[in-house]
């Protein structure tokens, strides 16, 4: 800013300041009375509706799946697609507080006195992609399946089978699910999506014999699952091969 232009910027300061209202007790009255107002709807409102606490908490249970509350979505979803483990806390807690820490200081080193949007193209710019960001994280972790089962729907030509198919298929799901298949292998909206292919339509593209060859002679890293239980092997091939 040149000495010509900060001048400019102070006479239509005063000029302003002038006309206005003192901060003491215009601003304050009118934040107070909005204070008091939400403070009304929030008691109001607990008073009639109460507080949904949910059902008793359950220490011994095996399916409960940890979720943070909703403004936290955005670090979850970061959390859940960064694999490298030296990157987790860089993703999760640096990056956060560096951006806490460089928004505190903005008042210290943006001293230009235009604050129009379309006069400051980066800031914007910025702003614009940092909420975007948050937004569409958020979304993703919102709408991500469950990290520790596998939610697809059982397909038509199983259910009309029935009897053993159905069984086998069902038993199958439960051994993906508890086997680690979901942390390299995404089946529909659950697990991760790599290092290892999408699972969701394998039994389209491979039959289940060579589904059966890949399980006991897998592609590293994938682990070999010869050890598994004959019967939990068979269950897991069926399921595999019916996903269509």
């Amino acid at each position: 800013m040149n000495r010509q232009e900060k001048e400019e910027y102070l006479r239509e300061y005063s000029i302003l300041k002038s006309q206005g209202k003192p901060f003491f007790p215009y601003a304050v009255a009118k934040d107070s009375i909005m204070a008091v107002v939400v403070m009304g709807v929030i008691i109001t409102l607990s008073i009639v509706l109460g507080a949904e606490l949910g059902p008793k908490a359950d220490p011994t249970t095996t399916t409960y799946v940890p979720r943070p509350e909703w403004y936290f979505y955005f670090l979850f979803e970061l959390l859940r697609i960064i694999k490298p483990n030296w990157l987790v806390p860089l993703a999760t807690l640096g990056i956060p507080t560096i951006c806490l820490i460089l928004l505190f200081l903005l008042p210290f080193f943006d001293r230009g006195p235009e604050r129009r949007p379309e006069k400051r193209p980066i800031a914007t710019t910025l702003g614009i992609f940092v909420i975007a960001a948050m937004a569409y994280l958020t979304y993703l972790g919102a709408s991500a399946g469950s990290p520790n089962s596998i939610e697809l729907a059982t397909p038509a030509s199983v259910k009309q089978s029935g009897g053993t198919m159905l069984a086998q298929f069902e038993a199958g799901r439960q051994v993906a699910a508890q086997s680690g298949c979901l942390a390299c292998h995404k089946f529909g909206e659950n697990g991760n999506a790599g290092p290892g292919p999408p699972l969701t339509d394998v039994g389209r593209n491979l039959p289940a014999g060579a589904i059966s060859r890949t399980l006991i002679n897998p592609t590293p890293p994938m682990p070999s699952f010869k050890d598994l239980p004959k019967e939990k092997f068979d269950n897991l091939v069926v399921f595999l091969s019916q996903l269509k």
